[in-house]
């Protein structure tokens, strides 16, 4: 099988001066290295050069991967690891959008053109040690399991299919928050250790991407889910409604269709 130490070496690379990165991250709150990388602008580069420990080795090289939303292993470049030093302040961190300690490593990286033609096309198999997201290229070479024809996402899957963990919400592709972003509606919650259910609405000047965001933080301002305390939820969307006047009323509705009070999670 092809692999990706295979790759390196016919691009005149020496596995023994790479580290091979894989950048998955879906703590609450923070946007994901897969859509920092699709955003651009440079957006992922500042988020790996941004490190609390010291953890590439400088003159050295990084094979970056990222975690897609189907949790595939996606190279997004080579880089070479030229310095290191401390964060400067007013940096931003663009995970969070906040600066970070200014107690962290600030690398100096910069791009390495010579394996371009992979990036966004080439997926390995990066095995079972997930927490283990720096290794060495010489003593843990990769499988290459595709080279896609495309740089794509998959397509939104249209709203009666849509469904995801709230806790992970900042990992919805960026194609898909945009459609999100230009609509409102009528949602649902459900809580994944009882099955009990919550029936909310986006409306006024929040999209439903909007309202799924401010759940980041377990409730969402709900009186009840704060009460319950930190529960995973999964939402889905019940209804497409962008005329306010109307909202209510299907809210309403899908409260009695699914007994959201009598045995879920909505007191009003």
């Amino acid at each position: 099988m092809l692999t990706f130490n295979t790759i390196l070496r016919e691009a005149g690379v020496d596995p023994k001066h790479v580290q091979l990165v894989r950048h998955q991250d879906n703590r609450m709150g923070r946007i994901t290295p897969y859509n920092l990388w699709r955003a651009g602008e440079g957006r992922l580069d500042t988020y790996q050069q941004i490190q609390s420990r010291k953890v590439f080795s400088v003159g050295g090289l990084l094979a970056s991967f990222v975690a897609t939303p189907a949790n595939d292993t996606l190279f997004v470049g080579l880089y070479s690891v030229d310095a290191i030093g401390k964060v400067s302040p007013g940096t931003i961190d663009p995970g969070t959008g906040t600066e970070p300690d200014a107690h962290c490593n600030y690398y100096d990286i910069k791009k390495d053109n010579r394996l371009a033609d992979y990036v966004g096309h080439l997926v390995v198999d990066w095995g079972t040690g997930f927490r283990a997201w720096v290794q060495r290229a010489v003593s843990k070479d990769k499988n290459i399991l595709e080279i896609r024809r495309e740089v794509k996402e998959e397509p939104f899957p249209g709203f009666p299919q849509f469904c995801w963990d709230i806790d992970q919400i900042t990992a919805v592709p960026l194609s898909w928050q945009a459609v999100l972003k230009a609509v409102k509606g009528v949602y649902l919650l459900v809580c994944k250790e009882t099955g009990q259910q919550y029936v909310g609405s986006a409306k006024g000047e929040e999209s439903l991407w909007g309202r799924f965001l401010q759940y980041s933080n377990g409730h969402g301002g709900n009186v009840e889910l704060k009460r319950r305390g930190k529960k995973g939820y999964q939402v889905s969307v019940l209804e497409i409604v962008n005329s306010d006047h109307r909202i209510e009323q299907v809210e309403e509705a899908w409260k009695q269709k699914l007994m959201s009070r009598q045995f879920g999670l909505n007191r009003n």
